[in-house]
């Protein structure tokens, strides 16, 4: 993601909150991933779109006084966020890199590990660079992802709103409106799907992958208002829904009772490594 593309959602302090609330949704498959990974204390581990920072405090939890964590992220706003919050998190250190992350960098040269956190779908033909990345990993490379799925789930909303849940509309208009925002910018929301598969293709081996369905609660429905406030004028530019209509949408989202709520996204966790 080069800063002329850019992240196509927020990167305000707002944003982080969002994302934030995104680790605590993803917090058992960020577990889950990193148990895989099997890190250890001296790694060098790379993320990519370390954001503000949340999966990043989880990663330096594991390592000890020569491990690193190289964050690569192409906000400045939000790698500044990163580091602040991440200051005195434990004898691990912390790198803020701002980079492209949709070409190799030098950031991945000694890589122990290389872990990324809903931001493989934000890189266009990702899969390209994926294969590209394994010929300047070092053999031995642990490789791990979390990436979001937005579409699996359409179908159980798609029958329960035509068997008697006419309330799930918002639900179905905001997953119809984050698919759309993606595709017009030529990115994948469902890069997660295929992304094992993607891996085997690539040369990775041991590839592993799960999928699981993120929970509905309070704060799930807070983080899909939020997404609204990020990205309303680019939803209106593009023809995907007027302002008063994302308004309507945000009133209609708060009035649901959260825990009643079938899940909006699932979650894929894929790891691998290089030989």
């Amino acid at each position: 993601m080069n800063d002329t593309q850019g992240y196509v959602l927020g990167q305000s302090e707002r944003a982080a909150r969002r994302l934030m609330i995104q680790d605590a949704h993803f917090a058992e498959a960020s577990e889950s991933l990193l148990d895989e990974l099997d890190l250890r204390p001296t790694d060098r581990i790379v993320e990519f779109g370390c954001g503000p920072g949340g999966f990043t405090r989880r990663i330096l939890r594991r390592l000890g006084a020569g491990g690193v964590v190289v964050g690569v992220d192409s906000s400045e706003g939000l790698l500044y966020q990163a580091s602040a919050a991440l200051s005195g998190q434990g004898s691990a250190r912390f790198e803020a890199v701002r980079g492209d992350i949709s070409e190799p960098g030098p950031w991945l040269d000694g890589a122990d590990v290389v872990v990324g956190r809903a931001v493989l779908h934000h890189i266009p033909m990702v899969e390209f660079m994926l294969g590209r990345m394994r010929a300047v990993l070092r053999p031995g490379t642990r490789v791990g992802f979390i990436e979001p799925d937005f579409r699996s789930p359409l179908a159980r909303l798609g029958w329960l709103e035509a068997t008697g849940r006419p309330e799930l509309a918002p639900l179905r208009v905001w997953a119809m409106a984050i698919n759309q925002l993606y595709q017009a910018r030529a990115i994948s929301p469902a890069v997660g799907a295929s992304l094992a598969r993607t891996l085997e293709t690539g040369g990775y081996r041991e590839v592993r992958g799960d999928w699981s369905e993120c929970r509905s609660d309070e704060w799930m429905v807070e983080n899909m208002t939020m997404f609204y406030d990020e990205v309303s004028e680019r939803l209106a530019s593009l023809g995907i829904l007027t302002a008063d209509e994302v308004a309507a949408q945000q009133t209609l989202l708060r009035a649901l009772t959260p825990t009643a709520l079938p899940a909006v996204w699932g979650i894929h966790r894929v790891s691998c490594k290089v030989f």
